[in-house]
């Protein structure tokens, strides 16, 4: 498979990429900064240079033709609410859009739990991301391609296990960005799970068993 990563120096599309290339999968990771190629490159995949903001629907589309499958998990990171617009809200409907008109019709979205820091006092920012992301979310699920939203609980940066509780609706938890990795991967070698949404915690079911109850 070839799978084209936006927001692939990111800690869950890093992970992923290390992942798809060690099973043979060719791999082609989008990134913003000069500084993140060797990011890239350092899994395995091939970086290119790419900016959701800059680019135009026609240049990405470019970029992503000749790929069997993109993987969106790009984000503006707390960098302020315009950007969020503009990378998280934006820059996914003009990559959905490119996918289209490269012909690429697997597209997995990298989103958020709708429960995340509920009662947190996160803050005027947080909360327009949650609101850029649902609008992200619902956009997606009316184009025209095999879409897969999945949204991870809080994300973890300690060692996976390998276990995941993952359906249409779970229980806010927190989640190994390890395990969020391996649950992409697994999914996009299952053609069956599409137009769908997941959530995702940690829990007892590995993650190969979880992807293939979904897909029944």
């Amino acid at each position: 498979m070839k799978v084209f990563q936006i927001g692939a120096a990111g800690g869950v599309g890093r992970r992923l990429a290390e992942l798809l290339t060690a099973r043979g999968d060719e791999v082609t990771g989008m990134h913003r900064s000069p500084a993140q190629a060797d990011t890239v490159r350092a899994t395995g995949a091939v970086p290119l240079a790419g900016d959701l903001i800059e680019d135009s629907v026609e240049a990405l589309a470019a970029k992503l033709a000749g790929h069997d499958a993109v993987v969106f998990s790009a984000g503006a990171h707390g960098t302020g609410t315009d950007r969020t617009t503009l990378i998280d809200g934006r820059g996914l409907e003009k990559a959905a859009e490119a996918a289209e008109r490269a012909r690429v019709r697997r597209f997995v979205l990298v989103s958020v739990f709708p429960d995340a820091l509920r009662g947190g006092g996160a803050g005027e920012g947080f909360e327009h991301y949650i609101k850029v992301k649902k609008t992200a979310d619902v956009h997606l699920t009316r184009t025209g391609l095999d879409w897969l939203i999945v949204r991870p609980g809080t994300l973890l940066d300690t060692p996976g296990t390998g276990r995941v509780t993952a359906g249409p609706a779970v229980e806010y938890g927190d989640v190994h960005r390890d395990d969020v990795a391996a649950f992409i991967d697994a999914a996009l070698h299952e053609p069956a799970l599409n137009r769908a949404i997941v959530e995702l915690t940690s829990g007892d079911t590995p993650v190969a068993d979880a992807v293939a109850a979904l897909a029944a």
